[in-house]
């Protein structure tokens, strides 16, 4: 259903090109955008700290590349360098949330 101005909302163009909600492309597709959210808000974090890449590495004993990996596809991190990151290096607090 087409808004007004013939703006298709953005809901319903995932829809189409990726899959409804259920699917396993769709499962496949949110998760990796719930990565790159995590990366994105690692790396709005670190910036509001005026931190580069380099300092924040060096608090979590880390390559600077390694958070440049982290900030921009979280795919591959475990539990403990996320924590890490945020706990040690940003000084926030990590919570997790598990729905069944």
């Amino acid at each position: 259903m087409k808004a007004k101005n013939n703006i298709t909302p953005l809901s319903e163009i995932i829809d189409k090109r990726v899959g409804r909600p259920g699917t396993e492309k769709r499962e496949t597709f949110d998760k990796e955008v719930e990565n790159l959210v995590i990366g994105l808000r690692i790396q709005e974090s670190r910036k509001s700290l005026n931190m580069t890449q380099e300092e924040l590495a060096r608090k979590v004993n880390k390559k600077r590349e390694y958070i440049s990996r982290v900030e921009n596809n979280c795919a591959n991190i475990t539990l403990k360098s996320l924590r890490d990151i945020v706990e040690t290096g940003l000084g926030g607090k990590l919570r997790i949330e598990i729905t069944l």
